[in-house]
């Protein structure tokens, strides 16, 4: 870890503003062993406190190399003498307490979702204490090193922060509450900090409920397809406040400073899943441009038998606190933290979604693998004369032109469904591409699904549809809205790793730059986001190739990728350019 770390680039924290608003109203340092009863109301927008709890606040814990990092837990106060609870921990650098921060009230408001389902003391895409108590549970919502007022330096992603997470749970399981068996749950950064910290494989880390996040940092959120991505990382990044004045690590300094996916860096920020040999309750979703290609792929490489997979329709935090959704992770919970024979083993391996995009989406539908053993894969190839997706390559070869900086800046290819049709599973796009002008090109891939009247659809996955949020949603928010399956590479980063591309899903080296030269035609891999939709009969399919980023950024007031597009772009279809779209296809 010291070895990585100096490899990292730091810059000062930003301030801690300790005046128990900014970051909740329980944020003040206050260690200490206190009774929250039940009938308080940490915050007028969330719902009071529905038992008494105990909180153990500020607890320091200290690391392997002297470093004290300090944690909240939440106990039942009614435990009896003797009695021993497993624990949950939420890890992330998300504020302990920020449960009643402004930052995350407004954002819950702006979803749709209000705050009503927290008691406040939930740290932010965590587990509630107040539910979680009254089950039987401890709750443990940890400052990692150099948050708050926790001592030594920020680190994000990788393995200084999956090693103090190990020695936070090993120090758990001394405890004289605890049964010695632990858990980690929680959406988003919450989830992909479970990929790290469990292929660490701590001993008294008994499961894992991993909930939509990314695997690898270089593919999955600075460089997506090899192209530069440094907004929503500066987003996160706004989180690495200090009392103490610490230094933070500066990812998107580290971006240009190490861009290719080779550097020892990147190497340690890509979790190693196939360590990961407990149980593991996974959740995803399609539709979460962040999450759902590191989810997918992590799910992929588990190195555990005992997995399960669920698919939802949703975004993750209105699915993630969704009551039925909450104590079906009891019952694994239950089964795992706490030996209940409860039946969890007969919970079906995968259950997947297919979505209509038009309020019939259907969700549960039962596998044993994902895709579905019975999916076929096929090829739609790219027909330049009539525009279309065709079932044989096109004899006619064509060069079709088009230019970021004039009308249209895409190219596009349809095909009209005569029976229902279902896809689900893996696609990809292969493109033979070349560019006048200039030594490279980002191409970014839609897949968008078109009613009978050629209307192109799309479906919110956050209660709140009002007029606010169209306006973020309609060219941006991607993930709060749903527009179809999507991909984007840099053409001279398409190098394949040999070792683990396959046909169903290639995956890019990112470790050498080869740029094109004049008339050079070069072959494009394109994995796409992961499919679960149906085409009805009139219904069409529409598969663009286009210089931007069609469906926008991640989250509102957030910028997308950076596109490094000049010249003209030509797509070289049919003949002896068969550019194609592969799709797995579901019999019925």
């Amino acid at each position: 870890m010291e070895k990585i770390c100096e490899k990292m680039i730091f810059k000062p924290a930003y301030p801690y503003v300790d005046n128990a608003v900014v970051h909740g109203v329980m944020s003040k340092f206050n260690p200490g062993d206190r009774i929250l009863k039940a009938g308080t109301q940490l915050h007028p927008a969330c719902s009071p406190l529905k038992h008494d709890l105990r909180m153990l606040q500020d607890v320091a814990v200290k690391m392997r190399d002297g470093v004290t990092i300090y944690t909240d837990i939440y106990l039942p106060a009614d435990m009896k003498e003797g009695e021993k609870l497993p624990v949950l921990i939420a890890w992330s650098p998300y504020g302990k307490t920020a449960g009643t921060a402004p930052r995350y009230i407004g954002l819950f408001n702006m979803l749709g979702m209000g705050n009503k389902w927290s008691s406040g003391l939930t740290k932010f895409e965590g587990p509630d204490p107040d539910y979680w108590c009254a089950q039987g549970y401890a709750v443990c919502n940890p400052d990692p090193r150099g948050i708050a007022s926790s001592e030594g330096d920020i680190t994000m992603i990788g393995s200084q922060e999956a090693y103090d997470a190990y020695d936070l749970i090993e120090w758990l399981a001394t405890q004289e509450w605890c049964n010695g068996k632990t858990a980690l749950t929680g959406t988003s950064y919450l989830t992909f900090s479970q990929w790290f910290i469990a292929a660490t494989q701590p001993p008294h880390l008994t499961c894992i409920a991993p909930h939509e996040g990314l695997q690898d940092a270089y593919r999955d959120i600075c460089y997506v397809g090899g192209i530069p991505d440094p907004h929503f990382l500066d987003r996160l990044q706004v989180n690495h406040v200090s009392m103490s004045g610490a230094q933070r690590e500066d990812m998107i300094d580290e971006m240009y400073a190490y861009p290719l996916a080779s550097a020892e860096i990147w190497q340690d920020k890509r979790a190693d899943c196939a360590k990961i040999n407990i149980p593991a309750f996974v959740t995803a979703s399609y539709s979460n441009t962040l999450h759902t290609m590191g989810t997918f792929r992590a799910w992929r490489a588990l190195g555990t038998d005992k997995k399960w997979l669920r698919i939802h329709d949703s975004q993750e935090w209105p699915d993630y606190y969704d009551m039925h959704n909450t104590e079906e992770r009891k019952k694994f919970f239950d089964r795992y933290l706490k030996d209940e024979q409860n039946g969890w083993e007969e919970t079906p391996a995968v259950r997947y979604a297919v979505l209509d995009l038009e309020g019939d989406n259907k969700t549960g539908l039962v596998a044993d693998e994902f895709p579905p053993k019975e999916a076929v894969y096929e090829k739609l190839y790219l027909d330049g004369t009539t525009r279309s997706l065709q079932n044989e390559a096109p004899e006619k070869e064509m060069a079709l032109r088009y230019s970021p900086d004039g009308l249209p800046v895409r190219v596009s290819f349809q095909k009209t469904f005569d029976k229902t049709t279902k896809f689900v599973g893996y696609p990809k796009i292969k493109l033979y591409t070349e560019v006048e002008g200039y030594d490279d090109m980002d191409v970014f891939v839609w897949v968008q699904k078109l009613d009978k009247r050629g209307n192109i659809l799309s479906e919110s996955v956050v209660p709140n549809n009002g007029a606010a949020l169209h306006d973020f949603t309609q060219d941006g928010a991607s993930t709060l809205r749903y527009k179809g399956v999507h991909g984007r590479l840099r053409a001279s980063m398409r190098h394949l790793d040999p070792e683990r591309s396959t046909d169903i899903c290639p995956y890019y080296s990112f470790s050498q730059i080869d740029k094109l030269s004049a008339g050079q035609v070069a072959e494009l891999d394109i994995i796409l986001s992961p499919i679960g939709m149906v085409f009805y009969p009139g219904e069409t399919m529409r598969v663009v190739v286009s210089t931007k980023d069609e469906i926008g950024s991640i989250m509102p007031g957030t910028p997308g990728c950076i596109p490094d597009n000049k010249g003209t772009h030509i797509l070289h279809v049919g003949g002896q350019y068969p550019s194609y779209i592969q799709l797995p296809v579901l019999p019925d």
